[in-house]
Protein backbone atom coordinates (compact mmCIF):
# COMPACT_ATOMS: atom_id res chain seq x y z
CA UNK A 1 0.00 0.00 0.00
CA UNK A 2 1.11 3.70 -0.77
CA UNK A 3 1.95 5.42 3.07
CA UNK A 4 -0.61 8.40 3.83
CA UNK A 5 1.57 11.48 4.84
CA UNK A 6 -0.83 12.67 7.04
CA UNK A 7 -2.74 11.21 10.12
CA UNK A 8 -6.27 10.04 10.55
CA UNK A 9 -8.09 12.29 12.42
CA UNK A 10 -11.71 12.91 12.91
CA UNK A 11 -13.03 11.05 9.66
CA UNK A 12 -10.35 11.86 7.42
CA UNK A 13 -6.30 12.21 6.63
CA UNK A 14 -5.22 15.29 7.23
CA UNK A 15 -1.75 16.77 7.96
CA UNK A 16 0.59 16.68 11.01
CA UNK A 17 1.19 19.62 12.96
CA UNK A 18 5.08 19.53 12.26
CA UNK A 19 7.08 18.25 9.17
CA UNK A 20 9.02 15.02 10.71
CA UNK A 21 8.51 12.12 9.13
CA UNK A 22 9.67 8.24 9.93
CA UNK A 23 10.75 6.33 7.28
CA UNK A 24 9.55 2.77 6.95
CA UNK A 25 12.39 0.29 6.37
CA UNK A 26 12.31 -3.20 4.91
CA UNK A 27 14.07 -5.49 7.78
CA UNK A 28 14.78 -7.88 4.71
CA UNK A 29 17.08 -5.69 2.64
CA UNK A 30 17.19 -2.29 4.54
CA UNK A 31 15.50 -0.67 1.88
CA UNK A 32 13.07 2.44 2.85
CA UNK A 33 9.75 1.18 1.43
CA UNK A 34 7.66 4.36 3.04
CA UNK A 35 7.55 7.82 4.99
CA UNK A 36 4.72 8.55 7.58
CA UNK A 37 4.32 11.40 9.90
CA UNK A 38 5.89 11.96 13.22
CA UNK A 39 3.41 13.11 15.32
CA UNK A 40 3.95 15.24 18.15
CA UNK A 41 1.62 16.16 21.33
CA UNK A 42 -0.32 19.08 19.47
CA UNK A 43 -0.98 16.12 16.48
CA UNK A 44 -2.24 13.92 20.12
CA UNK A 45 -3.95 16.21 21.49
CA UNK A 46 -6.18 16.91 18.41
CA UNK A 47 -6.65 13.46 18.04
CA UNK A 48 -7.76 13.05 21.86
CA UNK A 49 -9.91 16.21 21.37
CA UNK A 50 -11.95 14.39 18.56
CA UNK A 51 -12.40 11.11 20.19
CA UNK A 52 -13.78 13.12 23.36
CA UNK A 53 -16.13 14.87 20.75
CA UNK A 54 -17.21 11.75 19.23
CA UNK A 55 -17.30 9.46 22.79
CA UNK A 56 -21.20 10.71 23.69
CA UNK A 57 -22.26 9.67 20.81
CA UNK A 58 -20.20 6.40 19.63
CA UNK A 59 -21.25 5.12 23.93
CA UNK A 60 -24.88 6.23 23.48
CA UNK A 61 -25.49 3.94 20.05
CA UNK A 62 -26.78 0.17 20.84
CA UNK A 63 -24.72 -2.50 20.94
CA UNK A 64 -26.55 -3.82 17.90
CA UNK A 65 -25.30 -1.33 15.81
CA UNK A 66 -21.60 -1.20 17.09
CA UNK A 67 -21.57 -4.98 16.36
CA UNK A 68 -22.84 -4.66 12.77
CA UNK A 69 -19.79 -1.91 12.52
CA UNK A 70 -17.04 -4.23 13.74
CA UNK A 71 -18.30 -6.94 11.65
CA UNK A 72 -18.02 -4.52 8.43
CA UNK A 73 -14.64 -3.98 9.65
CA UNK A 74 -14.24 -7.77 9.72
CA UNK A 75 -15.25 -8.00 6.18
CA UNK A 76 -13.36 -5.24 4.96
CA UNK A 77 -10.46 -6.69 6.40
CA UNK A 78 -10.96 -9.45 5.06
CA UNK A 79 -11.50 -8.68 1.87
CA UNK A 80 -8.38 -6.74 1.87
CA UNK A 81 -6.57 -9.41 3.45
CA UNK A 82 -3.48 -10.17 0.81
CA UNK A 83 -2.84 -6.82 0.72
CA UNK A 84 -2.49 -6.61 4.77
CA UNK A 85 0.04 -10.01 4.52
CA UNK A 86 1.78 -7.88 1.97
CA UNK A 87 1.88 -4.88 3.75
CA UNK A 88 3.19 -6.77 7.29
CA UNK A 89 6.07 -8.91 5.06
CA UNK A 90 7.56 -5.91 3.81
CA UNK A 91 7.30 -3.83 6.63
CA UNK A 92 8.18 -6.23 9.59
CA UNK A 93 9.76 -8.56 6.89
CA UNK A 94 7.67 -12.05 8.34
CA UNK A 95 7.93 -14.70 5.51
CA UNK A 96 4.67 -14.06 3.26
CA UNK A 97 3.14 -17.31 4.49
CA UNK A 98 3.59 -16.59 8.24
CA UNK A 99 1.72 -13.17 7.02
CA UNK A 100 -0.96 -14.90 5.52
CA UNK A 101 -1.81 -17.17 7.96
CA UNK A 102 -1.04 -15.19 11.29
CA UNK A 103 -0.46 -11.31 10.92
CA UNK A 104 -3.29 -10.87 8.73
CA UNK A 105 -6.18 -13.84 9.84
CA UNK A 106 -5.68 -14.20 12.99
CA UNK A 107 -6.79 -10.38 13.39
CA UNK A 108 -9.67 -10.85 10.99
CA UNK A 109 -11.29 -13.99 13.72
CA UNK A 110 -10.58 -11.32 16.46
CA UNK A 111 -12.87 -8.65 14.82
CA UNK A 112 -15.22 -11.31 14.13
CA UNK A 113 -15.36 -12.23 17.93
CA UNK A 114 -16.12 -8.83 19.13
CA UNK A 115 -18.45 -8.30 16.13
CA UNK A 116 -20.67 -11.22 18.02
CA UNK A 117 -19.62 -10.38 21.50
CA UNK A 118 -20.63 -6.92 20.79
CA UNK A 119 -24.32 -8.22 20.04
CA UNK A 120 -24.31 -10.88 22.70
CA UNK A 121 -22.90 -9.81 25.84
CA UNK A 122 -25.18 -8.86 28.54
CA UNK A 123 -24.33 -4.94 29.59
CA UNK A 124 -26.29 -4.96 32.57
CA UNK A 125 -27.67 -7.49 34.97
CA UNK A 126 -29.98 -7.64 38.62
CA UNK A 127 -28.01 -8.38 41.84
CA UNK A 128 -30.85 -8.32 44.48
CA UNK A 129 -32.63 -4.74 45.04
CA UNK A 130 -29.46 -3.26 42.46
CA UNK A 131 -29.02 -2.94 38.65
CA UNK A 132 -25.70 -3.27 37.77
CA UNK A 133 -24.27 -1.06 34.35
CA UNK A 134 -21.30 -1.82 31.96
CA UNK A 135 -20.52 1.55 30.69
CA UNK A 136 -17.44 2.48 28.34
CA UNK A 137 -14.47 3.64 30.09
CA UNK A 138 -14.01 6.47 28.19
CA UNK A 139 -11.40 7.67 25.37
CA UNK A 140 -8.65 4.92 25.14
CA UNK A 141 -4.99 5.39 24.09
CA UNK A 142 -4.09 2.42 22.97
CA UNK A 143 -0.32 1.89 21.63
CA UNK A 144 1.03 -1.36 19.87
CA UNK A 145 3.87 -2.78 19.45
CA UNK A 146 5.87 -4.06 16.13
CA UNK A 147 5.99 -7.48 16.28
CA UNK A 148 2.07 -8.52 15.86
CA UNK A 149 1.12 -4.72 14.29
CA UNK A 150 -2.25 -5.79 13.15
CA UNK A 151 -3.33 -8.19 15.68
CA UNK A 152 -2.64 -6.09 18.99
CA UNK A 153 -4.29 -3.39 16.58
CA UNK A 154 -6.78 -5.18 16.04
CA UNK A 155 -7.03 -7.09 20.24
CA UNK A 156 -7.48 -3.58 21.46
CA UNK A 157 -9.80 -1.11 19.21
CA UNK A 158 -12.33 -3.73 18.41
CA UNK A 159 -13.01 -5.10 22.50
CA UNK A 160 -13.29 -0.79 22.61
CA UNK A 161 -15.65 0.39 20.20
CA UNK A 162 -17.58 -3.08 21.43
CA UNK A 163 -17.54 -1.84 24.58
CA UNK A 164 -18.76 1.85 23.39
CA UNK A 165 -15.01 3.44 23.98
CA UNK A 166 -13.59 5.72 21.26
CA UNK A 167 -9.78 5.28 20.43
CA UNK A 168 -6.92 6.92 19.78
CA UNK A 169 -4.07 4.44 18.13
CA UNK A 170 -0.53 5.11 18.43
CA UNK A 171 1.32 2.35 16.32
CA UNK A 172 5.12 1.05 16.82
CA UNK A 173 7.07 3.39 14.47
CA UNK A 174 8.55 0.29 12.79
CA UNK A 175 5.13 -0.72 11.33
CA UNK A 176 2.79 2.14 10.84
CA UNK A 177 2.46 1.24 7.54
CA UNK A 178 -0.40 -1.83 8.37
CA UNK A 179 -2.14 0.65 10.82
CA UNK A 180 -3.29 2.90 8.19
CA UNK A 181 -4.48 0.06 6.22
CA UNK A 182 -6.72 -0.29 9.35
CA UNK A 183 -7.27 2.70 9.65
CA UNK A 184 -8.91 3.18 5.96
CA UNK A 185 -10.49 0.04 6.81
CA UNK A 186 -12.06 1.12 9.77
CA UNK A 187 -13.61 4.32 7.80
CA UNK A 188 -14.67 1.80 4.75
CA UNK A 189 -17.09 0.21 7.40
CA UNK A 190 -18.68 3.03 8.32
CA UNK A 191 -17.24 3.60 11.91
CA UNK A 192 -18.26 7.33 12.66
CA UNK A 193 -15.79 9.92 11.99
CA UNK A 194 -13.60 10.50 15.55
CA UNK A 195 -14.61 6.83 17.24
CA UNK A 196 -10.75 5.90 15.89
CA UNK A 197 -7.91 8.42 15.51
CA UNK A 198 -4.31 6.92 14.47
CA UNK A 199 -1.46 9.21 15.31
CA UNK A 200 1.90 7.61 13.70
CA UNK A 201 5.00 8.78 15.66
CA UNK A 202 7.42 8.06 18.12
CA UNK A 203 7.12 6.05 21.57
CA UNK A 204 9.10 8.50 23.60
CA UNK A 205 7.09 12.32 22.21
CA UNK A 206 3.79 10.83 20.45
CA UNK A 207 3.23 7.63 23.47
CA UNK A 208 4.62 9.80 26.15
CA UNK A 209 2.09 12.74 25.29
CA UNK A 210 -0.96 9.87 24.46
CA UNK A 211 -0.20 8.14 27.80
CA UNK A 212 0.17 11.48 29.61
CA UNK A 213 -3.22 13.38 28.15
CA UNK A 214 -5.67 14.45 30.30
CA UNK A 215 -8.32 13.27 28.13
CA UNK A 216 -7.26 9.76 28.25
CA UNK A 217 -9.20 7.51 30.42
CA UNK A 218 -7.26 4.05 29.74
CA UNK A 219 -4.00 3.57 28.71
CA UNK A 220 -3.66 -0.44 26.71
CA UNK A 221 -0.03 -0.86 25.73
CA UNK A 222 1.90 -3.62 24.52
CA UNK A 223 5.45 -3.86 24.47
CA UNK A 224 8.49 -3.82 26.56
CA UNK A 225 8.21 -4.03 30.77
CA UNK A 226 10.88 -1.21 31.38
CA UNK A 227 8.58 1.23 29.02
CA UNK A 228 5.25 -0.51 30.74
CA UNK A 229 6.45 0.71 34.51
CA UNK A 230 7.30 4.31 32.37
CA UNK A 231 3.77 4.09 30.91
CA UNK A 232 2.08 3.07 34.35
CA UNK A 233 4.04 5.38 36.59
CA UNK A 234 2.91 8.27 33.87
CA UNK A 235 -1.13 6.81 33.71
CA UNK A 236 -0.68 6.21 37.75
CA UNK A 237 -0.31 10.24 38.72
CA UNK A 238 -3.95 10.63 37.07
CA UNK A 239 -5.10 7.44 38.38
CA UNK A 240 -5.57 6.23 35.18
CA UNK A 241 -6.76 2.71 34.33
CA UNK A 242 -3.98 0.80 32.64
CA UNK A 243 -4.12 -2.63 30.47
CA UNK A 244 -0.70 -3.76 30.52
CA UNK A 245 0.69 -6.75 27.90
CA UNK A 246 4.55 -6.84 28.64
CA UNK A 247 7.73 -9.18 28.64
CA UNK A 248 7.81 -12.55 28.84
CA UNK A 249 10.35 -15.66 29.38
CA UNK A 250 8.05 -18.52 29.13
CA UNK A 251 8.82 -22.06 30.29
CA UNK A 252 8.11 -25.44 27.84
CA UNK A 253 7.83 -27.83 30.73
CA UNK A 254 8.42 -31.66 29.49
CA UNK A 255 7.60 -34.20 31.92
CA UNK A 256 8.92 -37.35 31.85
CA UNK A 257 6.64 -39.49 29.77
CA UNK A 258 5.63 -36.84 27.76
CA UNK A 259 6.02 -37.34 23.56
CA UNK A 260 9.63 -35.78 23.92
CA UNK A 261 10.22 -35.75 19.74
CA UNK A 262 6.43 -34.27 19.56
CA UNK A 263 7.23 -31.67 22.90
CA UNK A 264 11.05 -30.83 21.30
CA UNK A 265 9.63 -30.21 17.90
CA UNK A 266 6.94 -28.25 18.86
CA UNK A 267 8.72 -25.83 21.56
CA UNK A 268 11.43 -24.72 18.47
CA UNK A 269 8.53 -24.13 16.45
CA UNK A 270 6.96 -21.74 18.89
CA UNK A 271 9.94 -20.15 19.49
CA UNK A 272 11.07 -19.69 15.78
CA UNK A 273 7.61 -18.77 14.90
CA UNK A 274 7.92 -14.83 13.99
CA UNK A 275 11.69 -14.84 14.33
CA UNK A 276 11.46 -15.41 17.68
CA UNK A 277 9.91 -12.14 18.23
CA UNK A 278 6.95 -13.19 20.17
CA UNK A 279 6.30 -12.03 23.86
CA UNK A 280 4.36 -15.40 24.75
CA UNK A 281 7.66 -17.71 23.16
CA UNK A 282 8.81 -20.75 25.02
CA UNK A 283 12.27 -19.57 25.53
CA UNK A 284 13.20 -22.02 28.12
CA UNK A 285 12.88 -25.91 27.23
CA UNK A 286 13.00 -27.67 30.99
CA UNK A 287 13.39 -31.61 30.06
CA UNK A 288 14.01 -33.65 33.11
CA UNK A 289 17.84 -34.83 33.37
CA UNK A 290 17.37 -38.56 31.88
CA UNK A 291 16.68 -37.27 28.64
CA UNK A 292 18.05 -34.25 28.52
CA UNK A 293 21.10 -34.79 25.87
CA UNK A 294 18.37 -36.55 23.72
CA UNK A 295 16.54 -33.28 23.69
CA UNK A 296 19.51 -31.13 23.58
CA UNK A 297 20.09 -33.19 19.77
CA UNK A 298 16.15 -33.03 18.46
CA UNK A 299 16.47 -29.65 19.34
CA UNK A 300 19.46 -28.43 17.48
CA UNK A 301 17.93 -30.57 14.66
CA UNK A 302 14.75 -28.87 14.28
CA UNK A 303 16.08 -25.28 15.13
CA UNK A 304 18.37 -26.00 11.74
CA UNK A 305 15.68 -26.20 9.32
CA UNK A 306 14.76 -23.03 10.28
CA UNK A 307 17.73 -21.60 8.88
CA UNK A 308 16.08 -20.29 5.65
CA UNK A 309 13.03 -20.21 6.33
CA UNK A 310 12.66 -17.11 9.50
CA UNK A 311 12.82 -13.97 8.22
CA UNK A 312 15.13 -11.10 9.80
CA UNK A 313 14.45 -9.39 13.09
CA UNK A 314 12.53 -5.90 12.49
CA UNK A 315 16.17 -3.26 12.31
CA UNK A 316 19.28 -3.27 13.38
CA UNK A 317 18.98 -2.40 16.77
CA UNK A 318 17.20 -5.70 17.62
CA UNK A 319 19.46 -7.64 15.52
CA UNK A 320 22.65 -6.35 17.46
CA UNK A 321 20.57 -6.59 20.73
CA UNK A 322 19.73 -10.87 20.15
CA UNK A 323 23.75 -10.99 18.88
CA UNK A 324 24.65 -9.32 22.74
CA UNK A 325 22.48 -11.97 24.34
CA UNK A 326 23.93 -14.74 22.58
CA UNK A 327 27.35 -13.55 23.07
CA UNK A 328 26.60 -12.96 27.16
CA UNK A 329 25.05 -16.54 26.68
CA UNK A 330 28.63 -17.83 25.34
CA UNK A 331 31.03 -15.64 28.20
CA UNK A 332 28.58 -17.40 30.80
CA UNK A 333 29.12 -20.54 30.52
CA UNK A 334 26.01 -21.75 28.27
CA UNK A 335 27.23 -24.18 25.44
CA UNK A 336 26.61 -23.20 22.05
CA UNK A 337 24.61 -26.02 19.63
CA UNK A 338 23.32 -24.24 17.02
CA UNK A 339 23.48 -20.70 15.34
CA UNK A 340 25.31 -17.94 16.79
CA UNK A 341 25.98 -14.46 15.96
CA UNK A 342 26.74 -14.65 12.04
CA UNK A 343 24.64 -13.77 9.66
CA UNK A 344 23.28 -15.99 7.38
CA UNK A 345 22.44 -13.28 4.61
CA UNK A 346 24.39 -10.34 3.34
CA UNK A 347 22.12 -8.21 3.45
CA UNK A 348 18.99 -7.70 6.06
CA UNK A 349 19.16 -7.79 10.07
CA UNK A 350 18.81 -11.52 9.80
CA UNK A 351 19.71 -13.64 12.96
CA UNK A 352 20.42 -17.30 13.15
CA UNK A 353 18.44 -20.31 14.51
CA UNK A 354 20.33 -20.91 17.74
CA UNK A 355 19.77 -22.90 20.71
CA UNK A 356 21.99 -23.43 23.85
CA UNK A 357 22.51 -26.46 25.99
CA UNK A 358 23.65 -26.34 29.80
CA UNK A 359 22.20 -23.13 30.84
CA UNK A 360 21.73 -22.51 34.46
CA UNK A 361 18.53 -21.01 35.77
CA UNK A 362 20.69 -18.07 37.04
CA UNK A 363 22.46 -17.43 33.57
CA UNK A 364 20.92 -14.09 31.72
CA UNK A 365 19.43 -15.78 28.52
CA UNK A 366 17.39 -18.12 31.32
CA UNK A 367 16.07 -14.76 32.98
CA UNK A 368 15.75 -11.63 30.33
CA UNK A 369 13.89 -11.46 27.48
CA UNK A 370 15.77 -11.93 24.39
CA UNK A 371 13.25 -11.72 21.49
CA UNK A 372 14.97 -13.83 18.92
CA UNK A 373 15.06 -16.79 17.52
CA UNK A 374 17.50 -18.11 20.60
CA UNK A 375 16.14 -21.06 22.88
CA UNK A 376 17.50 -22.23 26.42
CA UNK A 377 17.25 -25.67 27.10
CA UNK A 378 17.70 -26.31 31.02
CA UNK A 379 17.67 -29.44 32.66
CA UNK A 380 15.48 -30.49 36.01
CA UNK A 381 16.35 -33.31 38.71
CA UNK A 382 12.63 -33.80 39.68
CA UNK A 383 8.63 -31.77 39.17
CA UNK A 384 9.47 -29.98 42.17
CA UNK A 385 13.17 -28.41 40.87
CA UNK A 386 10.60 -28.28 37.57
CA UNK A 387 8.34 -26.14 38.87
CA UNK A 388 11.25 -23.98 40.92
CA UNK A 389 12.55 -23.19 37.16
CA UNK A 390 9.76 -22.15 35.66
CA UNK A 391 8.52 -19.76 37.95
CA UNK A 392 11.69 -18.49 39.00
CA UNK A 393 11.96 -15.43 36.85
CA UNK A 394 10.06 -12.30 37.26
CA UNK A 395 7.57 -13.09 34.10
CA UNK A 396 4.49 -14.84 34.00
CA UNK A 397 3.00 -14.70 30.91
CA UNK A 398 2.88 -18.02 29.19
CA UNK A 399 4.04 -21.52 28.97
CA UNK A 400 3.82 -25.09 28.16
CA UNK A 401 3.25 -28.52 29.79
CA UNK A 402 3.77 -32.02 27.90
CA UNK A 403 2.94 -35.24 29.70
CA UNK A 404 2.03 -38.59 29.30
CA UNK A 405 -1.09 -38.14 30.69
CA UNK A 406 -3.08 -34.66 30.66
CA UNK A 407 -4.03 -34.41 34.23
CA UNK A 408 -0.73 -34.56 35.27
CA UNK A 409 -0.20 -31.81 32.91
CA UNK A 410 -2.41 -30.23 34.29
CA UNK A 411 -1.59 -30.63 37.48
CA UNK A 412 1.40 -28.69 36.68
CA UNK A 413 0.30 -26.08 35.01
CA UNK A 414 -2.12 -24.91 37.51
CA UNK A 415 1.10 -24.58 40.16
CA UNK A 416 2.77 -22.41 37.53
CA UNK A 417 3.17 -18.37 37.99
CA UNK A 418 1.71 -17.84 34.50
CA UNK A 419 -1.42 -16.47 32.55
CA UNK A 420 -1.62 -18.75 29.74
CA UNK A 421 -0.64 -22.77 29.83
CA UNK A 422 -0.67 -25.00 26.74
CA UNK A 423 -0.97 -28.29 27.45
CA UNK A 424 0.22 -31.14 25.30
CA UNK A 425 0.16 -28.93 22.34
CA UNK A 426 -2.92 -27.05 23.11
CA UNK A 427 -3.98 -24.90 19.95
CA UNK A 428 -4.39 -20.88 20.05
CA UNK A 429 -8.12 -19.90 21.35
CA UNK A 430 -9.31 -16.14 20.35
CA UNK A 431 -11.13 -16.53 22.86
CA UNK A 432 -9.31 -17.91 25.82
CA UNK A 433 -8.18 -14.63 27.76
CA UNK A 434 -4.53 -13.73 27.15
CA UNK A 435 -2.31 -11.38 29.88
CA UNK A 436 0.34 -12.20 32.66
CA UNK A 437 1.01 -12.42 36.02
CA UNK A 438 4.17 -10.54 37.64
CA UNK A 439 6.02 -7.99 35.52
CA UNK A 440 4.63 -9.82 32.24
CA UNK A 441 1.67 -7.38 32.95
CA UNK A 442 -1.53 -6.53 34.30
CA UNK A 443 -5.13 -6.83 32.52
CA UNK A 444 -6.44 -9.25 29.38
CA UNK A 445 -7.07 -9.27 25.60
CA UNK A 446 -8.94 -11.44 23.97
CA UNK A 447 -12.58 -12.69 24.30
CA UNK A 448 -14.99 -11.73 27.22
CA UNK A 449 -12.42 -11.22 29.51
CA UNK A 450 -10.54 -8.56 27.11
CA UNK A 451 -13.95 -6.77 26.99
CA UNK A 452 -14.37 -5.89 30.15
CA UNK A 453 -11.11 -4.63 30.26
CA UNK A 454 -12.91 -1.63 28.17
CA UNK A 455 -15.79 -1.42 30.77
CA UNK A 456 -16.49 0.56 33.98
CA UNK A 457 -18.72 -0.51 36.58
CA UNK A 458 -21.82 1.43 38.03
CA UNK A 459 -24.88 0.09 39.94
CA UNK A 460 -28.16 1.57 41.09
CA UNK A 461 -30.05 0.50 44.35
CA UNK A 462 -34.11 0.58 44.44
Amino acid sequence: MKAHDGIYLDGAWRPAAGQDVIEVVNPADEQVIGRVPAAGPEDVDAAVRAARAALPGWAATAPAERAARLSALRDVLAARKDEIAETVTAELGSPLPFSQAVHAAVPIAVAGSYAELAATHSFEEKVGNSTVYQEPVGVVGAITPWNYPLHQIVAKAAPALAAGCTVVLKPAEDTPLVAQLFAEAVHEAGVPAGVLNLVTGLGPVAGQALAGHPGVDLVSFTGSTAVGKRIAATAGAAIKKVALELGGKSANVILPGADLARAVNVGVANVMSNSGQTCSAWTRMLVHRDRYDEAVELAATAAAKYGDRIGPLVNAKQQARVRGYIDKGVAEGARLVTGGTESPHERGWFVSPTVFADVTPEMTIAQEEIFGPVLSVLRYEDEEDALRIANGTVYGLAGAVWAGEEAEAVAFARRMDTGQVDINGGRFNPLAPFGGYKQSGVGRELGAHGLTEYLQTKSLQF
